[in-house]
C-alpha cells in the first residue's frame, strides 16, 4: 500500500527482492508516491525490464549485483483525480500497459456467493440486494458515510452467509432481510430510517422478522452500565447492540458522531458486556482486549513506523507493535485495535488496504 513516505531507496529495496526471487509485486494506490520519487522509479523499472528483454541472468541494480529471474513482474493500481494524488510522469506511463476497470455486475457476483453459502433462491435474493441499494441511493439523503458500492454488497453477502450457517432451516427471505437490516440500519440517520424501512417492506412484503434474542446481552449490558455509573437509556442500548452486530459482520468499522455523543462509552460498555457473558458462559462469547490510541496525538511515523533517513533502517510505530501483539496472541479473546480520535484523510489513508476485503 503506497504512501508519500516511500522514497526511491525504499522502492529500490522492493525491486531488488522482486527481481532476485522472481516474485510479483502489486503497488496499491501507486500515484500517492511523490512525483520526484516516481521519476526515479521509472528509471529503476526500465532497467529491470531491459535486463529481462535482453535475457540477462545477472545485472547491476542500485549498487547491488543481482541475479535476474524473468518471471518477476510489477503491477500498480491507481485512482486518477483523487486528492493528494499525483499524475504519473510520461516516462513511467509507457512502462505499464493500461487496464481500464468497469463497474462489476453486482447481481451476478451476489448470486454466485449466495449459491456458495447454500442459498437455493440465490438469483432472486441477489437481485433484491442490488435493488435495495439502488433505491437507497436514489431516495435517501446524501451523507459522507453512506456507501452503496461493492463493499456494501459484500458486507450483506457475508452477513447472510454467517446467518445461513448458524440457522440452516430458516426461511431464506428472513435471513436475507435480517442481513440487509443488520448491515445498514446502524449507519442510517434517523430521518432516513423510515424510508429504508419502506424500501425493505416493498422488496420483502410478506416477510416478518422474528425479534432477535438479546436477553442475556441486555442483562449484562445493564450491569456494565451500572458499574460505569451510566444511565441505561434505550437509545444507548440500541446503538451498542448495533455496534455488536456490525463487529460480527465486518473486520473494520468506524463509529461516527458528534463530540460527547457516547461513542467511547458505547464500545467500552460493549467490551465489558462481552466479558461478563464470557464469565457467565453465555452466548459463546469471549473477553475483549482493547488496544487504544489517539492517532492525532502523535506523528505519522510514530503511529505506523518510519525509515530512518540516515541509516534507512525501519522502526515500527505504536500501531504496528500493538497489531503484531494482537495478531501473535493465540488466545480466544477478541482483540480490538481502537483509534479514538478524529478521522482525516492523512492518517486513515494508510489503512485502506488493511480495511479492504483482502
Amino acid at each position: 500500500n503506497c504512501s508519500d513516505g516511500l522514497d526511491y531507496l525504499a522502492m529500490g529495496k522492493f525491486f531488488k527482492g522482486v527481481v532476485s526471487c522472481g516474485a510479483w509485486a502489486c503497488f496499491d494506490e501507486f500515484n500517492r508516491i511523490d512525483l520526484e520519487v516516481l521519476s526515479v522509479v521509472a528509471q529503476q523499472i526500465m532497467s529491470i525490464q531491459r535486463a529481462i528483454v535482453l535475457g540477462q541472468t545477472e545485472f547491476d541494480f542500485e549498487g547491488s549485483h543481482l541475479r535476474v529471474i524473468s518471471s518477476c513482474a510489477v503491477f500498480i493500481t491507481m485512482n486518477p483525480g483523487y486528492a493528494g494524488r499525483s499524475d504519473l510522469p510520461d516516462n513511467l506511463k509507457v512502462l505499464f500497459r493500461t487496464v481500464a476497470m468497469m463497474v462489476p455486475d453486482y447481481a451476478m457476483i451476489g448470486e454466485i456467493m449466495l449459491m456458495s453459502f447454500g442459498f437455493s433462491d440465490a438469483r432472486v435474493l441477489a437481485r433484491k440486494i442490488v435493488a435495495t441499494y439502488k433505491l437507497c441511493s436514489e431516495q435517501l439523503s446524501s451523507q459522507t458515510h453512506y456507501d452503496y458500492g461493492m463493499r456494501a454488497v459484500m458486507a450483506v453477502l457475508r452477513a447472510a452467509g454467517n446467518l445461513k450457517q448458524a440457522d440452516k432451516d430458516s426461511s431464506e427471505d428472513i435471513l436475507m432481510l435480517r442481513a440487509i437490516r443488520d448491515v445498514n440500519v446502524p449507519k442510517f440517520l434517523s430521518h432516513d430510517l423510515p424510508l429504508f424501512e419502506g424500501i425493505a417492506k416493498d422488496l420483502f412484503p410478506s416477510t416478518v422478522l422474528p425479534a432477535p434474542d438479546y436477553v442475556n446481552m441486555l442483562a449484562s449490558m445493564n450491569r456494565a452500565c451500572e458499574e460505569r455509573n451510566l444511565q441505561t437509556t434505550s437509545y444507548f442500548l440500541q446503538k451498542t447492540i448495533e455496534l455488536y452486530e456490525m463487529i460480527v459482520v465486518r473486520h473494520g468499522l468506524m463509529v461516527v458522531g458528534l463530540s460527547y455523543g457516547g461513542k467511547t462509552c458505547s464500545y467500552r460498555v460493549l467490551a465489558d458486556t462481552l466479558g461478563h457473558l464470557c464469565t457467565l458462559g453465555q452466548n459463546e462469547e469471549n473477553k475483549v482486549r482493547v488496544y487504544c490510541m489517539n492517532p492525532k496525538s502523535i506523528t505519522m511515523g510514530q503511529l505506523y513506523g518510519q525509515f530512518d533517513p540516515v541509516s534507512h533502517e525501519w522502526s515500527d510505530g505504536i500501531l504496528a507493535i500493538n497489531f503484531r501483539t494482537a495478531a501473535s496472541d493465540q488466545g480466544p479473546d477478541r482483540k480490538w485495535v481502537m483509534f479514538d480520535g478524529p478521522v482525516d484523510a492523512v492518517w486513515i489513508e494508510n489503512m485502506n488496504t488493511v480495511l479492504d476485503d483482502n
